[in-house]
């Protein structure tokens, strides 16, 4: 092939000229990957005159840009531009840092050293695979599938060659699923332009369906950022209260959650060794819930206790969750020391209590409902468990208000009462209600299990609380209405005058039911000899 031996230049593609320096060129230079480079260096430095000065071309590299670094204004102006570019990146971390994944973020861009999207700017001069992914995004598997896809009209089929092509073919819906999976949110399916990928369209709706919700679970954890403890979570403020206990040496570890019950969830921890408090070996930590539902009905626990009556306000619910952990921790305590068995408190925080754990190496003792039980521990169970309720009832002056098989413990041949934090004294309005129905959950459990001498709720009402009723069921909550009603009206009309309420009340209540009796009586003795006589 011949080339032009006295041209000073040669008519490269797209017109450019190029300086023959040895005067002769040929057709493989000028097709050469090294003379295509330097021609792409020449044209951005005449489209882009910052480059000017900025350093030299090395003809040994390919004609690559070198930084000249030997003019000392130079190096300074070099140096200038990395810490400006350093100052950027630092400033867009700490801009990344304060947005995080809130939806209404905070702008930086004013205090950078190089404006954003200028030739300087790392971000915008970088061609690197993943910014040319993100300018050509159609330059991928589904983009070539496409335009090889024939155009489906509305009739619903399209002719390719000697095939017919519906819209239901399952090539096209699958690679139609598989582009429409990939914008769904709260999905990380990686990059499916790489290669042909199908859906089909079962696998793509339960994808579909399962990024709803994801995004309705997102939005509902962004909206609450303070997430209330519930089945088997704890919330931020719960955590803080642990780590600081943990921080304390009060605790040496928290193992994880032992249980879950209405009211709180139960952690196992290991106790610490601090100087001020005495922590045995194993703790059991209750976390008491912060959910407010689960407190709609606990209000006539505390309202009508005097020892929280003045403290007690509907408007604050946080301020109830701490007053029933106080309540449960001053009637634990007050029970420990009438000798009642049951977990020693070690301390109280806001609504995370410490106790002693019930059970063995992490394991918790057993419910009595759970419980394994043979005929000799039935009978042994039984006759605790009414013992206990005489203690609690006459010694420590509290009714459980809550006592079931689910809230004894069966632990080294002993039943230990857990679960107090609704337990109140005789003296609230409702406390003998509360004592006949934990009467009645004590007597129909062990009457299920077999075991002997069961008395029934009424005579354990009366062996407890000392007062005597009869009937069945209605006729006795009757009666302990009656007296409740009679023992209120007591307090408000004569406060003062109140020193023995239940004796006096429950007298009065007797009597007046006696009276009726006497009267009822003397009706039917008038019937019978009216009968009599007119026979």
């Amino acid at each position: 092939m011949s080339t032009a031996k006295t041209s000073s230049s040669v008519i490269a593609w797209g017109g450019k000229a190029v300086e023959d320096v040895a005067g002769n060129v040929s057709f493989t230079d000028v097709m050469s990957e090294d003379l295509a480079k330097n021609l792409q260096t020449k044209e951005d430095l005449s489209q882009w005159p910052e480059l000017t000065g900025a350093g030299v071309m090395d003809e040994a590299s390919g004609g690559t840009l070198v930084q000249e670094t030997v003019s000392d204004e130079m190096l300074a102006q070099l140096l200038q531009l990395q810490f400006d570019q350093e100052y950027d990146r630092a400033l867009g971390k700490e801009e990344a840092k304060k947005n995080g994944t809130s939806k209404v973020g905070v702008s930086l861009s004013n205090y950078r050293k190089i404006p954003k999207g200028s030739f300087l700017d790392e971000d915008s001069d970088s061609f690197d695979d993943e910014e040319w992914d993100k300018a050509h995004p159609n330059w991928d598997s589904f983009e070539s599938a496409e335009k090889e896809t024939p155009v489906i009209p509305k009739s619903g089929y399209a002719k390719k060659g000697g095939e017919i092509i519906t819209k239901h073919d399952t090539v096209i819906t699958g690679r139609k699923n598989a582009c429409k999976a990939m914008q769904l949110e709260q999905l990380q399916i990686g990059d499916g332009g790489g290669f042909d990928m199908k859906l089909s369209n079962k696998v793509y709706n339960n994808l579909k369906t399962f990024s709803h919700q994801e995004q309705k679970r997102a939005a509902r954890l962004n909206d609450k950022h303070e997430k209330a403890t519930s089945t088997m979570a704890i919330d931020p403020r719960s955590r803080l209260i642990l780590f600081r206990l943990v921080d304390n040496n009060i605790l040496e570890r928290v193992n994880g959650v032992i249980s879950t019950g209405k009211e709180a969830v139960i952690l196992h921890a290991e106790g610490g060794k601090n100087e001020e408090v005495i922590v045995p070996r194993e703790c059991a930590i209750k976390v008491f819930k912060t959910t407010l539902n689960e407190f709609k009905t606990r209000d006539k626990y505390i309202a009508e206790d005097y020892r929280f009556k003045n403290r007690f306000s509907k408007q604050n619910p946080r301020k109830i969750i701490h007053m029933w952990a106080e309540k449960e921790y001053h009637n634990l305590s007050r029970m420990r020391e009438s000798g009642l068995p049951c977990p020693e408190v070690v301390l109280l925080k806001k609504h995370v209590l410490v106790m002693a754990f019930i059970g063995h190496d992490g394991r918790p003792a057993p419910k009595l409902r759970e419980a394994i039980l043979s005929t000799a521990e039935v009978d042994l169970a039984y006759n605790q468990t009414v013992s206990m309720l005489h203690k609690m009832f006459n010694e420590c002056h509290l009714v459980h208000a809550d006592l079931s098989e689910y809230n004894i413990l069966w632990h080294e041949q002993q039943c230990w009462l857990i679960d107090v934090s609704q337990a109140v004294e005789p003296s609230h309005p409702h406390g003998l209600e509360f004592l006949y129905r934990d009467c009645t959950n004590v007597s129909n459990f062990f009457q299920r299990l077999g075991a002997k001498d069961v008395v029934s709720p009424a005579e354990l009402f009366s062996s407890v609380s000392g007062f005597s009723v009869d009937g069945l069921e209605a006729d006795v909550l009757s009666q302990i209405r009656d007296y409740e009603r009679n023992e209120e009206h007591l307090t408000v009309s004569h406060p003062d005058q109140k020193l023995y309420p239940f004796d006096y009340c429950w007298q009065k209540s007797q009597e007046a039911r006696v009276q009726q009796k006497v009267e009822s009586q003397k009706e039917e003795g008038f019937e019978s000899e009216e009968q009599q006589s007119q026979q």
